[in-house]
């Protein structure tokens, strides 16, 4: 496998070098989400959900709830930015590239009941409309991303033009910038001090919850924005994917699998599995099982390349009857490639119950991870998965840590 470029810093800044260039990521993203809107012939974007107000506005907000902000975001002139109660009034000095704010609507769920959500809801309607009209864009389409039925109903009862914004919008995003992937190999960088920890603490009588918790609170020192839980499946527990975080207390010649998703530099998200063996070296059926699992992820990932498609890479991972399995769904997001970023599900997506009656294409710039899994239900299991750039050259790793055999915990 061959590796993509390390990064020459880490999260701190400096006049003397480049590194992430904060004021570019925000400017591409821009122009690139100007452009799709354009190609559409689609006037603006009605966005919610944080992978895509972050994308279109480099803003942060509560996401506690559904669409609690949002964004208006036109393909010609200033978005709008609808913030929620407690941010709108202490964030525009913090942002000054946005220059429209006004307040959000929202009605939690509906927890106020139908009546006055749906009064809540045309007052939102209304608002929107109004800036459509100012722009003058009300009797053109609008992309709407990331909100409820009783949202859309509102706006099409005042004669707005609603389209679907998903496609547009992953459409949009499925190829990175520079700045883009950058950020992802710092999630990724960050998270490797996550597995050093797990390694020094994977020992036997240690209880999963206490070296996630300690795995998750070493990401965060190394610089990543927000952690995940760190999600640790051992023993008998450690096949087909299913319970993490149950306290259960590590034995003796375990095999430990970990997850460390959604860890998150600036947004962009890690996707991240990797294989330990507690307390000595694991065992003959243990080796063929992770033995098979790298080859066939291997060959996944040699299958990635540009003008190539999800199927010439999707056929490399068994069907679901290899393990007994009736439905190809039964294996969904356990043998699979998907596209990652803001997202952690973007396109592409490589796998058999899809790709190959209808496959993607693959093109210089897309970033993704593959992932998958070999054992037996009951007795136990291994887990791998990296994270892949496509460049002219083909797919290039971008996580760093030990892939091509179990490591054996704990480390020193």
């Amino acid at each position: 496998m061959k590796y993509a470029e390390e990064l020459r810093y880490g999260t701190n800044l400096a006049d003397w070098r480049q590194g992430i260039d904060v004021a570019r990521l925000r400017t591409e993203r821009q122009e690139k989400a100007r452009k799709g809107l354009r190609d559409h012939g689609v006037a603006a974007f009605l966005a919610a959900r944080p992978e895509n107000t972050r994308y279109l506005s480099g803003l942060r907000g509560p996401e506690f709830q559904s669409a609690l902000w949002y964004t208006l975001f036109p393909a010609e002139g200033e978005q709008v930015v609808f913030h929620h109660a407690g941010w709108l009034p202490v964030y525009p000095d913090e942002a000054p590239w946005i220059k429209e704010w006004r307040l959000a609507r929202n009605w939690l769920s509906r927890g106020p009941g139908e009546e006055a959500s749906r009064l809540e809801a045309q007052r939102f309607a209304r608002e929107v409309k109004q800036e459509l009209v100012a722009k003058g864009i009300q009797n053109e389409k609008l992309a709407v991303v990331g909100f409820d039925g009783l949202a859309q109903q509102a706006l099409k009862d005042l004669d707005v033009t609603v389209v679907d914004g998903w496609p547009i919008m992953l459409e949009i995003t499925k190829t990175k910038t520079v700045d883009e992937i950058n950020c992802l190999k710092m999630a990724f960088a960050a998270t490797d001090a996550g597995w050093y920890r797990t390694w020094e603490l994977l020992r036997p009588g240690a209880l999963d919850i206490q070296v996630s918790a300690e795995a998750m609170l070493a990401t965060q020192r190394a610089g990543a924005e927000e952690t995940s839980t760190g999600h640790l499946r051992s023993g008998i527990l450690a096949f087909d994917r299913a319970f993490a975080g149950t306290g259960r207390i590590i034995n003796y010649g375990d095999l430990v699998y970990g997850s460390f998703c959604q860890n998150k530099y600036m947004g962009y998200n890690t996707c991240y599995y990797r294989t330990f063996s507690v307390g000595r070296e694991p065992d003959a059926r243990a080796k063929s099982w992770y033995s098979e699992l790298v080859d066939r992820l291997n060959n996944v990932i040699e299958a990635i390349k540009p003008g190539g498609s999800t199927a010439d890479a999707a056929i490399h991972f068994p069907p679901a009857s290899r393990w007994g399995y009736q439905d190809e769904a039964e294996l969904l997001t356990l043998e699979i490639g998907h596209g990652i970023g803001l997202y952690n599900y973007g396109y592409p997506i490589i796998n058999r119950l899809w790709s190959l009656d209808h496959p993607q294409e693959f093109e210089v710039g897309m970033t993704l991870a593959v992932e998958g899994r070999e054992g037996i239900p009951g007795e136990g299991g291994v887990r791998l998965e990296d994270a892949v750039v496509i460049t002219e050259n083909g797919a290039e790793l971008i996580d760093r840590w030990p892939r091509d055999e179990i490591l054996v915990a704990p480390h020193g």
